[in-house]
């Protein structure tokens, strides 16, 4: 029988199926940070268990670290104890420990592609949702809950069901100024934040074919926005080439025995899919979201659409928005490039070119914060550093920042704030705070403006 890519790499990975129940389900690969891990190494401690193989896990901070001197002593208690027990976890059990300070340090799904500790084939978890991104290596890559990273820790396996397979497939020619975060915000408005639930999904198609991997790991890091378990998209020379020479990644003869292998990691003709959504890359615009979840997604210059059951409608008050206007000339006193889903150096040089030779609005707050200390270097060797801070953009150090009110950089209360991250969630940057979702560009572009602007007309 024919397989998808999906099925190859999860069958692979099957150490034994139960009948009529789970598979145990074998992981090459597993981040974890200092929010998630500690209740799951107090839990090993409890039942007197050991870490199963601590060379197939990796540790960072970036959640809740601050992006400010982060040479001196955390101030915040909290932030300072979790990372003071993912030290003292790591240290016991004999795990890399990318702390702060380290030059491999950053945002999870930002330093494990950039290492080329991702891999395609491989199956990879974390305690967090985005951990979706790595799929754009043709990996099988999920988050998952605190017990279940004991689980992982305990035993390098997890007990799961075989999600069902949808398939997305989008070809055609692109608009100006549409980026891969488009393309997805675009997606999950058409198939709204419950389409994928229960499904994996591969993306194929001219579109994604043509993608950069930065491009393709932002696409498949918000599959989780429309519900899904993950996304993937098949390894190709775009992959190759981006893994080559990474630290971790195989090197001479063994790469070419890896690719060897890579290359048949690939949806065959007649394989069959649960479901499947084909769109046309003509009709993809700039988006933003104007509600407070990212399925509430609109064409920049579009007008909000009318809502009439409660929970839209509450949605639209908390933002402060009514059907039928538009967000062009919305005055913006916030915005926040950054996050595991817009931190890469890419999206850094499509903000910086954009901005060159031009300055902030006066009124404007604008973070550019880089997702690992490799991507800060390369903004000041390429000289981007200069272009930020000439234009009255603030860069601050790695970490998740702005993209969650988890650690100091929180939006104030009732402002709105133009963001790359991946979730507009009610408070999601900060009590109270209003957060709508945009590409790099749109963001920089609002920075300069100081409010939303037609940026296809500009």
């Amino acid at each position: 029988m024919s397989k998808t890519l999906f099925d190859k790499v999860w069958d692979s990975h099957v150490v034994e199926s139960i009948k009529d129940g789970p598979d145990i389900f074998l992981i090459d690969k597993h981040f974890i940070h200092e929010v998630t891990s500690p209740q799951a190494f107090d839990e090993l401690k409890r039942r007197n268990l050991k870490v199963f193989d601590p060379n197939k896990i990796i540790a960072t901070v970036d959640h809740n670290v601050p992006t400010l001197n982060q040479h001196l002593p955390i101030n915040d208690k909290l932030s300072r104890n979790q990372v003071e027990k993912l030290k003292f976890n790591c240290l016991e059990n004999n795990i890399d420990l990318f702390g702060l300070g380290n030059p491999n340090q950053g945002i999870v799904h930002v330093i494990g592609p950039e290492l080329g500790i991702t891999q395609p084939g491989m199956t990879i978890v974390c305690g967090d949702s985005h951990t979706s991104t790595h799929g754009a290596f043709g990996a099988i890559a999920f988050g998952i809950g605190t017990s279940q990273v004991a689980q992982v820790l305990a035993s390098q396996c997890l007990l799961l069901n075989k999600p069902k397979k949808m398939r997305i497939s989008i070809n055609g020619k692109l608009n100006k100024n549409v980026t891969s975060k488009d393309i997805i915000l675009y997606i999950i408005s058409k198939l709204g934040t419950n389409g994928g639930t229960g499904f994996f999904v591969e993306y194929s198609g001219d579109v994604f074919k043509k993608m950069s991997m930065e491009g393709r790991m932002t696409v498949c890091n918000m599959s989780i926005e429309m519900g899904a378990r993950g996304g993937i998209i098949a390894p190709d020379e775009i992959t190759y080439k981006y893994l080559k020479n990474r630290d971790y990644s195989p090197k001479g003869k063994k790469l070419n025995s890896k690719i060897e292998g890579w290359n048949k990691l690939k949806t065959e003709k007649n394989a069959k899919f649960d479901k499947e959504h084909s769109f046309n890359a003509s009709e993809i615009y700039p988006m933003l979201t104007y509600g407070t979840n990212p399925a509430m997604g609109i064409k920049y210059n579009d007008k909000i659409p009318d809502h009439n059951n409660k929970s839209d409608l509450k949605s639209l008050s908390y933002m402060g928005f009514k059907s039928g206007e538009r967000l062009i000339g919305k005055k913006i006193n916030y915005v926040f490039i950054g996050s595991c889903t817009n931190s890469r150096i890419e999206d850094f040089r499509l903000v910086a070119k954009y901005i060159k030779n031009k300055r902030k609005a006066d009124n404007v707050n604008a973070l550019i914060v880089p997702g690992s200390q490799k991507v800060l270097n390369q903004i000041k060797e390429e000289g981007l550093e200069n272009i930020f801070s000439d234009s009255g953009f603030e860069i601050r150090q790695p970490g998740c920042s702005a993209c969650l009110g988890m650690n100091d950089d929180k939006i104030p209360a009732g402002e709105l704030c133009v963001s790359t991250s991946n979730r507009n969630f009610e408070g999601r940057q900060g009590p109270g705070s209003r957060t709508i979702l945009s590409s790099p560009i749109i963001a920089a572009a609002t920075a300069i403006h100081g409010k939303i602007v037609d940026i296809n007309n500009e």
